[in-house]
């Protein structure tokens, strides 16, 4: 239900539409940036790989060769000179997975921001953008690191012979939580204030029924 009373000011127009022109420069962005990983992907040559040690510590030579200093290492990136398909595969599914999950959740923030243009804020339809939006970005971004990690640990293992220790997963469990508990609040904000304006809206039609 859209009223007047409830309808945007334009500034709040304003501000919703460089939100989505916004969102919507992220999305080509990024699947563009993703197409052209699977294109360096599915070739298989010269493909630069992120990697993250645990307790990587190597010794490194001095200029002068005289001697090896230990070097901590926490990341760093290795340029393959050939994938086979055990490293290609997982890699471009963690490229699919990140273009899905980033349509997805701008596209339902796109919907939100049209309702909410409309006068709408709360009602199920929002509540239900919101939901799938948090869950997709939740599930979507653990399953791209995921694969983002095998692609690792496959291209580790084919150029060094496992000689070299990488993470299998890594996943910030702070980080995962506190960002599910947000969406959890946000979802409930959405479903609670859904509920509470379909009961006044309720409310006011028993009224103008005893008047």
């Amino acid at each position: 239900m859209s009223t007047s009373e409830n309808a945007p000011t334009r500034g709040d127009r304003w501000s919703i539409a460089a939100f989505s022109i916004a969102g919507f420069a992220i999305a080509a962005w990024i699947g563009v940036s993703a197409v052209m990983r699977i294109i360096v992907l599915a070739g298989g040559t010269s493909v630069p790989v992120s990697l993250e040690f645990v307790d990587g510590v190597s010794d490194v030579a001095l200029t002068d060769g005289s001697a090896t200093v230990p070097v901590e290492l926490d990341s760093g990136v290795l340029v393959a000179p050939q994938l086979t398909a055990i490293a290609i595969v997982p890699g471009i599914l963690g490229q699919l997975a990140l273009i899905v999950t980033v349509v997805t959740v701008v596209g339902c923030l796109l919907l939100l921001s049209r309702s909410i243009l409309g006068g709408q804020v709360f009602s199920r339809r929002n509540t239900a953008l919101v939901t799938v939006a948090g869950l997709t970005g939740l599930i979507g971004f653990a399953a791209v690191r995921f694969f983002d990690n095998m692609l690792a640990n496959a291209t580790v293992s084919l150029m060094t012979d496992n000689r070299l220790a990488t993470a299998v997963l890594t996943v910030e469990p702070f980080t995962w939580v506190l960002a599910a508990f947000v969406v959890a609040v946000i979802a409930t904000a959405f479903s609670v204030g859904d509920r509470l304006q379909r009961e006044k809206a309720a409310l006011e039609k028993e009224t103008e029924g005893l008047v």
